[in-house]
């Protein structure tokens, strides 16, 4: 199966990265273009065999499966410039959020898709969301998910949840690096440790409770309770955590959703002729 990438970005260069790494695809297989074509060409450097496009028809017509990799007010254009050459043996998959399936299938004639990542499949780990067009056909429903349990655990959404679904999946990484972040510049700025030995420190802890969770060892509620001795140390920490969290995390989904909002609406216009 041959794979087309318009845009190889950091999403792109994930997918492809991880997809290579997986051996889910030979990287012959691929084409792939970029609006700065420096950056394919580095991707070509370390996988010789890739072929980088000429012009985003040419990926098209060498691809059975198209992935455009682009953000939500670029798509419209380089779809609607690219329609004809979408045949209906084809797939289409897009990665981006404001984006339906069913604005797609209104551009194009071909299978469609929206496949949103996750940075965590860089790691062949973490969640990718899977949501199918009408036209979407069996085959081409299960190519997707097989290429992608390879990399992730895919998993199918509706329409409704998108937006919370990404912030969870795609999103998340960004909001609980930071938080880590702030625990370790906290432990080093309040005791004697080092930047590099909390870093060491934290990270190890957060991959092993990882592991905890995906061996089904502990829930997050059990894991709070196995930790939190009635009267010691760590229920204090947690007492401050309730004490000053408050609604930041219902603030975060808000203020995503918010955005989320005005992307539909700018991308809408771009669809309104359709």
């Amino acid at each position: 199966m041959n794979i087309g990438m318009i845009g190889t970005g950091n999403m792109g260069r994930i997918l492809i990265d991880a997809f290579i790494e997986a051996r889910m695809v030979k990287p012959s297989c691929f084409t792939i273009i970029n609006r700065t074509q420096a950056k394919a060409f580095l991707i070509k450097e370390k996988y010789p065999t890739i072929r980088v496009g000429e012009t985003v028809e040419d990926v098209i017509e060498q691809s059975d499966i198209i992935f455009i990799c682009a953000r939500p007010l670029e798509i419209y254009p380089i779809l609607k410039e690219a329609a004809s050459s979408f045949t209906k043996d084809k797939c289409l998959v897009s990665i981006t959020s404001p984006i339906s399936t069913e604005q797609l299938e209104s551009l194009v004639d071909c299978h469609v898709a929206r496949v949103i990542p996750s940075i965590t499949n860089r790691a062949l780990s973490g969640v990718s969301l899977c949501t199918f067009g009408e036209r979407c056909s069996k085959k081409w429903k299960d190519t997707i998910i097989t290429l992608f349990s390879g990399i992730s655990a895919p998993t199918i959404i509706d329409e409704d949840i998108t937006r919370v679904a990404s912030d969870i999946v795609s999103c998340g990484p960004a909001f609980f690096s930071y938080l880590l972040q702030r625990f370790v510049d906290a432990a080093v700025q309040e005791t004697n440790i080092t930047q590099e030995k909390a870093t060491l420190l934290a990270s190890g802890m957060l991959i092993g409770m990882g592991k905890l969770l995906e061996k089904e060892i502990f829930t997050l509620p059990t894991l709070q309770k196995k930790v939190c001795v009635k009267g010691g140390i760590t229920g204090e920490g947690i007492k401050v955590l309730e004490e000053e969290l408050g609604e930041v995390f219902e603030h975060v989904f808000q203020r995503t959703h918010t955005k989320f909002k005005e992307d539909i609406e700018m991308v809408s216009e771009q669809f309104e002729d359709c």
